[in-house]
């Protein structure tokens, strides 16, 4: 199926970078926040960093209209998942796929169970993407790392990671989604807190005086993991530090306390605590890390 248009609703920093790069190939309509909006439409949506330039999109504070053979990607925070899947399940038409790209567990659980209630049976997908980007001002984002955009399994699949490979989003559709899910789960419950509590940049994370807080965190999360059937060969420490030691990035957790907006530690070491609570396995590190974040956002 060619897709027609894409309504990209959540334009952050990583919906608006995505936004930005998938119109080489095809309409794109944001929804964002009204002066991020109202910048993209008089200025156009501008990308610098690793690329710059100006892309043209259309932009709004809300959609009346998906259209046929569209793709709707949601980039929203999770916590705003329910109320942005409200806004638009009316506007759904029988074809328009919708792509989960965000962090944390069971986003597109809350997406199914908000069509479910309309009626509705699209396709829901996740994706888990590895590109970074901070939110600059309205109508501008700062590019800060690339890397690919991995596709759950599906008939469509093959087409949604060709769109984004063409536009250079590196779409690759992986069989084990829920692996890569809990994979990428594991990196945010590290660096989101941590480098949000000490204010540095992702890079921070590589601090060796880190490493014995970095352990308990990763070993908590390991041993819900292994309860939810999910293994790793891998070595967490390590291979943190190798992929994020040398970034410049800001961690999306600490760019919304910044900007005083809600972050999504429900959705990572709240929902580690959580699960572990249902599996009977403690998490004190994790709740810990959750309390503190959550008195951030409350200053």
């Amino acid at each position: 199926m060619p897709f027609e248009r894409v309504v990209v609703v959540g334009a952050g920093a990583i919906g608006s970078l995505y936004a930005a790069r998938l119109s080489a190939r095809a309409p794109v309509h944001v929804v964002a926040r009204a002066a991020h909006a109202d910048a993209i439409t008089r200025h156009g949506l501008h990308v610098s960093g690793v690329e710059s330039f100006t892309a043209r999109v259309s932009a709004s504070t809300t959609v009346d209209r998906i259209g046929p053979r569209a793709l709707l990607l949601l980039t929203t925070k999770v916590n705003d998942n329910r109320a942005a899947i409200e806004a638009v399940a009316g506007h759904l038409e029988d074809d328009t796929i919708i792509l989960c790209v965000q962090n944390g567990l069971g986003g597109e659980d809350i997406v199914r169970d908000v069509l479910s209630a309309h009626r509705r049976t699209n396709i829901v997908l996740r994706a888990i993407t590895q590109f970074g980007a901070i939110f600059k001002e309205p109508g501008a984002v700062d590019y800060k790392v690339a890397g690919q955009t991995l596709i759950e399994q599906h008939a469509f699949s093959n087409e949604l990671a060709e769109l984004f490979t063409s536009c250079g989003l590196n779409g690759r559709v992986s069989e084990t989604i829920t692996i890569e899910v809990w994979r990428k789960l594991i990196f945010n419950c590290v660096i989101n807190p941590i480098t949000s509590i000490t204010g540095t940049e992702v890079g921070g994370i590589a601090d060796p005086r880190l490493e014995p807080l970095k352990r308990l965190v990763i070993d908590e999360c390991l041993a819900v993991a292994r309860m939810e059937q999910v293994t790793f060969e891998i070595d967490f420490m390590t291979t943190i530090t190798d992929i994020f030691g040398s970034s410049r990035n800001i961690a999306s957790m600490r760019q919304d306390l910044l900007r005083h907006k809600p972050t999504e530690i429900d959705h990572m070491n709240g929902a580690v605590v959580r699960l572990g609570a249902r599996h009977g396995i403690a998490c004190p590190v994790n709740a810990a890390l959750t309390a503190m974040i959550k008195a951030m956002e409350g200053r």
